[in-house]
């Protein structure tokens, strides 16, 4: 569980890297970052998640996550 829990925090600086690269390049960084969020969490909710009864806490953990992986992005300073 460790090494799973290890890969996903590796996924997740991954993609938190190629986002904010990706809408620093845009001419609407925070435009990019608000539209992203809102398709990642579209496709959780729409998302089938096979072998539990109750899907519903690991739906809201994976929301969770992706708000805290937005909330840590900042627009890029004016300098």
């Amino acid at each position: 569980m460790n090494e799973l829990n290890g890969r996903m925090v590796a996924c997740q600086i991954l993609l938190t890297g190629l986002i904010a690269r990706v809408a620093n390049e845009t001419r609407d960084p925070i435009g990019f970052l608000s539209d992203f969020r809102d398709e990642i969490q579209a496709v959780i909710q729409g998302v089938r998640i096979a072998g539990h009864q109750d899907s519903e806490p690991i739906r809201l953990q994976a929301l969770k996550a992706v708000d805290e992986m937005f909330s840590l992005m900042k627009a890029p300073s004016a300098d």
